[in-house]
């Protein structure tokens, strides 16, 4: 079988740096949506109470008002017809009796004028009433809204920042490139990190933990042989088929990523270990999403 000449040179110093910043705004990014609705949440549940509590408090002052106008209605009632009974007993006396009768009304007329001016004064004392409870329960509610305002402000503003942060961390890790020229793909260097990645779901992920045997290991659709690890200087080397083709990558170094293209995907696989032990290597295979096969 022919070989497949493939050399990868060490990736960027701060690749390994820049992908736990990612994996940081990302969280931050879900904190701060969280946070958001949750605010908006408690304005409702807020604002909700404070319309309960305005319509029991405007429905007890009305019943008040209404059962204070009734008895005051049936006063006054009661005024009036003491008042015709007093103007028809002055139209049948006469002498000292009619002059009596006529003080009686007079005495009357002024009780029924007190206590319509007592009730009109009422209806306009709980009209006030009324009103000073609207305009409270309104004041509470715009600062209330004031307050959140200002904090789904500062949260959007945060959210833009974090999404800037994000975007320019995403482009600059997008720059590392492999050994054969092509730009490599986000690296991630541990679980945390890969779960990250699976998330974005641009490319396929295989986790594989791969010990030292005398036969090829199948990940995914390639073939691989672990055949050296030295643990204590983090190096490897390993054989790999992929279409047939083999060839052996010695001596390398975690999170270094290995590019090879696979005859039906037009972008190359990547191969990243994160983690050199005792006959054994921990890392991943990076695939890409399928697509029609490159052009010779």
């Amino acid at each position: 079988m022919s070989e497949l000449n493939i050399q990868v040179d060490p990736p960027e110093g701060r690749s390994g740096l820049k992908v736990p910043i990612l994996f940081g705004i990302v969280i931050a990014l879900l904190a701060a949506n969280v946070y958001l609705f949750y605010q908006v949440d408690q304005v409702r549940t807020e604002m909700s109470k404070m319309h309960e509590s305005l319509l029991t408090e405007m429905s007890n002052l009305r019943e008040t008002s209404s059962v204070t106008t009734q008895t005051s209605r049936r006063h006054i009632d009661s005024l009036r017809d003491e008042l015709e009974k007093a103007r028809r007993q002055a139209s049948m006396a006469a002498g000292q009796a009619k002059v009596e009768a006529i003080e009686q009304i007079s005495s009357i007329e002024k009780k029924l004028a007190e206590e319509q001016a007592k009730q009109e004064k009422k209806v306009q004392q709980t009209k006030e009433e009324l009103s000073q409870q609207v305009e409270q329960v309104a004041s509470a509610a715009n600062s209330k809204i004031g307050e959140v305002s200002s904090d789904l402000s500062t949260v959007r503003s945060e959210v833009a920042k974090n999404k800037s942060e994000l975007d320019k961390t995403a482009s600059e890790l997008k720059r590392v490139r492999g050994d054969l020229g092509e730009q490599s793909g986000l690296i991630a260097t541990n679980g945390k990190e890969l779960s990250a990645l699976k998330a974005l779901g641009e490319r396929n992920y295989v986790e594989f933990n791969l010990t030292k045997t005398k036969q090829h290991q199948k990940i995914a659709d390639i073939l691989i042989l672990l055949k050296r690890t030295d643990h204590k200087k983090n190096r490897y080397t390993i054989e790999l088929i992929a279409d047939d083709k083999r060839v052996e990558k010695k001596d390398r170094t975690v999170n270094e990523p290995l590019q090879f293209y696979v005859a039906k995907y037009r972008q190359p696989y990547e191969m990243v270990v994160n983690e050199v032990k005792q006959d054994r290597i921990v890392g991943y295979l990076s695939q890409p999403k399928l697509q029609a096969a490159r052009s010779n």
